[in-house]
């Protein structure tokens, strides 16, 4: 009897094959583990659920191991085929060989006769329906930045208003950081501030982030000491004449001013209606592109360019 479902990558917002074996353990009752976790005296009978190809060499050894001390001891779904002497030996082994699609059954009936042909059905972890409300707040962060403090405090302001909302947040990653464990949890706990009205929506292209800012009622973007002129975020969203709900301080752009350009978080009592939230938008608009557009970049740099 499968007691567990056994993956290499386990994080179901970033790998399709994770997200798979969580739905699938969801169904079964019964939890996930990691490969690397298997061990030779583990009493777990595994469904192992990966596709080689993703293994690291070290780690893909260390399984072939694990199960030659196995036979007859777990199933296997196999999601692709590489055609390598660990898949065969895995193949071998396993009590019942899945694969999910017909050309995968066809290659592997040379190996294991008894083969079964089964699918994978659609993986949406969160099917949650975007629901019209009168006010849209879009956030962006990495788990290290995410400041649930002024999250708090935004969410005390809205409820104040007596006006539904929707909080879209979205991941923002850099060169050298990987979306992980961490992230969740901190989307985990916006849900918990928010009460269940956050939607995650993943990495997003320039044309979805442009279209959720001329959408959205207001940017929420907090930082651990203030506002810089270098944040690009913050400046697509007033060039597009989205207002911003953020932190300043004495190094925060010139410009940015509380209730006229921007809603600095730490001064408010109450957040504006629509009507002022649009006038302060569109005076962002205008002083973002006045003062911190590519225009005026681009005339301090030239001259210096053409010398």
């Amino acid at each position: 009897m499968i007691d567990c479902i056994a993956g290499y990558h386990l994080n179901p917002w970033t790998c399709g094959i994770a997200k798979f074996n969580a739905i699938l353990a969801r169904h079964l009752q019964v939890p996930v583990m990691g490969v690397r976790d298997l061990t030779a005296g583990s009493a777990c009978r595994p469904l192992l659920s990966l596709k080689l190809s993703e293994f690291l060499p070290e780690h893909a050894m260390m399984l072939d191991r694990w199960a030659r001390d196995r036979q007859g001891q777990y199933e296997f779904f196999l999601h692709a085929l590489d055609g390598t002497e660990v898949e065969r030996r895995l193949m071998a082994g396993a009590t019942k060989v899945f694969v999910g699609n017909r050309e995968l059954y066809e290659m592997v009936r040379a190996v294991r006769a008894d083969v079964v042909e089964l699918f994978c059905p659609g993986t949406i972890l969160a099917p949650q329906r975007v629901h019209p409300t009168d006010v849209s707040v879009l956030t962006f962060g990495m788990a290290h930045k995410i400041r649930v403090g002024d999250y708090r405090k935004l969410c005390g302001l809205l409820d104040a208003t007596g006006r539904s909302y929707k909080v879209f947040v979205s991941t923002a990653l850099h060169e050298g950081t990987d979306f992980d464990e961490s992230f969740i949890v901190r989307f985990e706990e916006l849900q918990e501030i928010f009460n269940g009205r956050v939607y995650f929506m993943g990495y997003l292209s320039d044309t979805a982030v442009f279209n959720h800012l001329v959408d959205a009622t207001f940017l929420a973007a907090f930082f651990e000491k203030g506002l810089r002129a270098n944040n690009t975020t913050v400046n697509a969203a007033m060039e597009c004449g989205c207002a911003v709900v953020t932190n300043l301080d004495e190094y925060s752009p010139r410009g940015y001013e509380h209730l006229k350009t921007v809603i600095d978080i730490n001064r408010c009592e109450r957040l504006p209606d629509l009507d002022e939230i649009e006038r302060i938008g569109r005076a962002a608009r205008d002083v973002a592109h006045a003062r911190y557009g590519w225009d005026r970049l681009v005339a301090e740099i030239r001259p210096i360019a053409l010398a």
